[in-house]
């Protein structure tokens, strides 16, 4: 399957960027997943204490890449049917505001050292949500997964972007006032021995900014990881119920070798192997 013949340049761009089949969209597939990765790394790496010519280095390859998504941003404004709706899109405005950061330190007229810190820092944090454009839909450039298998990659992801997310947060905050947290990783430590109700106690929250992130981080977790844990064991659930509809009331999934509706008492029809 390729691009479809006679498309404009406008169509052949959204094709591309939505497509996981041609090897030109596998490649912009693997590229934008591989620089995500590498953008919300050097999130990471900046928290630590590095020589100056690599922060440098850092610095310069967050520019590059934060163009890049710019350039995808574009394009897909471009290449969109209706581009107001895109640009309204949830995914579309997490890869703006992933970027935003980069783009105001960029262009501002002062040194990036004075003004890369508050919101900014804290903004960039959003970067991590971009990984949720790859689990649209069952289609992935390594080939098609069940909607099961999709949806327990979005329970991982929930996981994960929560724990990301909650860390930067509570680093963001707590970093300048408290001792014991120095870089992402002791903030990251944190979240996972809090949210897995453990709690050794040798890391506090010393701000209240870095107290209502804890707060908020065990709420999420409690609500985000059950509903989408419930998600998977309802498809687990009605795994052996065939779609068949009632043409009396409409409910659907009935047992395999149901012949009568167990909410009105209809009669269905379905086909059935006796042999099993």
């Amino acid at each position: 399957m390729g691009a479809p013949e006679g498309a404009s340049t406008r169509e052949l761009v959204e094709f591309y960027l939505l497509d996981h089949r041609t090897y030109l969209g596998k490649a912009i597939d693997i590229a934008l997943l591989a620089l995500n990765l590498v953008f919300v790394g050097i999130f990471v790496l900046d928290t630590y204490p590095v020589a100056r010519s690599f922060e440098q280095t850092l610095w310069s390859a967050e520019v590059v890449i934060a163009l890049v998504f710019l350039v995808e941003y574009t394009l897909r404004l471009y290449g969109a049917p209706n581009r107001v709706a895109e640009a309204f899109n949830g995914y579309t405005m997490v890869d703006l505001i992933a970027i935003l950061p980069t783009l105001v330190v960029l262009v501002a007229p002062v040194p990036v050292a004075a003004i890369d810190i508050g919101f900014l820092r804290v903004v960039r944090i959003v970067r991590v949500l971009r990984f949720y454009r790859f689990t649209r839909d069952e289609e992935f450039f390594f080939g098609t997964v069940s909607l099961e298998s999709l949806r327990i990659m979005k329970l991982l992801l929930t996981v994960l972007v929560l724990l990301f997310a909650s860390a930067g947060l509570f680093y963001s905050f707590e970093h300048m006032a408290n001792p014991r947290v120095t870089n992402f990783g002791d903030a990251f430590y944190y979240v996972v021995v809090t949210l897995s109700t453990v709690g050794f106690g040798d890391i506090l929250p010393v701000t209240r900014a870095g107290r209502w992130v804890t707060v908020a981080s065990i709420i999420a977790a409690i609500i985000l990881i059950p509903w989408q844990a419930s998600r998977i064991i309802r498809e687990w659930t009605y795994r052996e119920k065939v779609n068949v509809t009632c043409p009396q009331c409409g409910l659907e999934y009935h047992d395999p070798d149901a012949v009568h509706c167990k909410a009105c008492g209809a009669v269905i029809y379905q086909e059935y192997d006796s042999r099993q």
